[in-house]
């Protein structure tokens, strides 16, 4: 059997970061098994579609690299399975429950459901539907077909990560199918597309745990038979309760936008649920597919830590290659006003040790974007020394400077060459190289002088001590 799995989220929003991690898990399960994965938009509660919410679940998947294998022809790639393309399908599947008696047509109106379920929450009850429509045989022009859920049984299955499950049908209300509308609810369309597109395997979220029930009822009475069923445990803020909208860290789009990489979320997101055992933390997307192993999902829920992502997205970062990151981060740079150098991935290489996010790469190295620095005179003299002597070692390590040739202007030779001078001079590593260091960055932290040096080529730096020189003098 090959295995074949689904990322089914509904455009009703930004993609929740819950929902990528779905997406992620599906796509690692089938990878790693050597099966499909497929993409489907559920947009058939019209009423709740936000327009531009499907370009931009799509747009992350490709960012996150989450490609999948199968669908409609849009010029001549996959696009989704959209399913408000499909109505007439599921209509046509709505009526052969009808016609089994699986299912019923309602006209019950709203205001008598509220009034219903007001009563039931003041007697403590359930609130579900009372089946008042149940044996009527209401006409289906303007109404809404309900499942028939069958009194007195108890609905079981094995769940991959959560074992033996079993639900009472007493406490399974009659969900709607269709809607007055015509369009399907989420349950209807959901199962007639996993069983006709072949899903053996339905890896979702711990919210749709209660609908499992429902779900497996339509199993039977179509005579089908159900995929492997495996809920995500709940992604939890650091107060412990379910990540939501307000706690401010839903949005996936929000972490893209920020500058983190897409590895180092996938990664954050594999171990906010999944335990891989042992020590190891960091991985790539082509190394979590040969490792991923579904039996070692937790049930519980995973805390978001935000530390721990900007952690995991420094060790990425360092990993990166700065050919690769010159592309990503020029918008970034652009955003702040600054002008890509030529020697963009030079300065990453740079960057890519201190930094956790693309949008924070020119805060450090700001130096080489600009033509003037602006910073006190005072922030050259090192602690324990005094104007004179700064300006002294300016002087003096200018001159030695302007003697090294282009080809000894790189990092490990003017750190080597500098260092062997000030020891034969006896100027003091403290005294000579921070001021070196303010001239050039015009900040108390930033890179070291040699690599600023080596960033800003002689002839900047040589004219930037220079000026250090007479700011002191002024």
């Amino acid at each position: 059997m090959k295995i074949k799995t689904r990322f089914a989220p509904s455009p009703t929003g930004h993609l929740h970061i819950g929902g990528l991690r779905t997406a992620l898990f599906n796509f690692l399960f089938a990878r790693h098994h050597g099966g499909a994965f497929i993409v489907r938009i559920e947009d058939t509660d019209r009423a709740r579609t936000v327009p531009g919410t499907q370009e931009e679940i799509l747009a992350i998947l490709k960012r996150a690299g989450l490609t999948y294998d199968e669908g409609p022809d849009v010029d001549g790639k996959y696009g989704p399975y959209v399913q408000s393309e499909r109505t007439e399908l599921y209509r046509k599947y709505a009526e052969k429950l009808v016609a089994s008696g699986h299912a019923y047509w309602c006209l019950c109106s709203v205001e008598r459901l509220e009034k219903m379920r007001e009563e039931q929450k003041k007697r403590s009850e359930m609130p579900k539907y009372d089946g008042h429509c149940r044996d009527a045989h209401c006409s289906p022009e303007g109404a809404v077909l309900r499942l028939k859920i069958p009194a007195g049984r108890t609905i079981a299955f094995n769940d991959a990560i959560r074992g033996d499950v079993s639900f009472a049908s007493n406490d399974v209300d009659d969900q709607v199918l269709l809607k007055s509308d015509g369009f399907p609810t989420y349950h209807l369309a959901n199962i007639v597309d996993d069983h006709l597109m072949e899903i053996t395997h339905v890896i979702r979220g711990e919210e749709w745990l209660s609908s499992t029930p429902k779900h497996l009822l339509l199993y039977e009475a179509f005579g089908w038979k159900p995929p492997t069923f495996a809920h995500l445990p709940l992604i939890l803020s650091g107060e412990g309760g379910k990540l939501s909208k307000r706690s401010g860290h839903a949005a996936a789009i929000d972490y893209f936008e920020q500058g983190y990489l897409s590895e180092a979320i996938l990664n954050f997101l594999v171990l906010l649920g999944w335990n891989p055992g042992g020590e190891r933390e960091v991985y790539s997307l082509k190394e979590l597919i040969e490792v991923f192993d579904l039996a070692k999902v937790n049930k519980s829920g995973a805390v978001f830590s935000l530390d721990k992502l900007d952690w995991l997205a420094h060790e990425h970062m360092k990993q990166a290659d700065p050919k690769r990151l010159v592309k990503l981060v020029e918008p970034f740079l652009k955003k702040k006003g600054l002008e890509p150098p030529r020697n963009l991935a030079d300065i990453l290489r740079v960057e890519q040790q201190r930094v956790a996010t693309l949008s924070e790469v020119g805060e450090e190295t700001q130096f080489v974007f600009v033509d003037e620095l602006n910073y006190k005179p005072a922030l050259l003299v090192a602690k324990k020394s005094n104007t004179e002597e700064a300006k002294d070692r300016l002087g003096k390590t200018q001159a030695f400077l302007t003697k090294l040739s282009e080809k000894e202007w790189g990092t490990a030779t003017l750190e080597k060459k500098l260092l062997a001078w000030i020891k034969e001079h006896t100027l003091g590593n403290s005294q000579t190289l921070w001021p070196l260091r303010v001239a050039l960055t015009g900040r108390e932290k930033s890179p070291g002088p040699f690599e600023a040096a080596a960033l800003l080529g002689k002839e900047r730096t040589i004219e930037r001590v220079e000026d250090a020189i007479q700011r002191l003098s002024s």
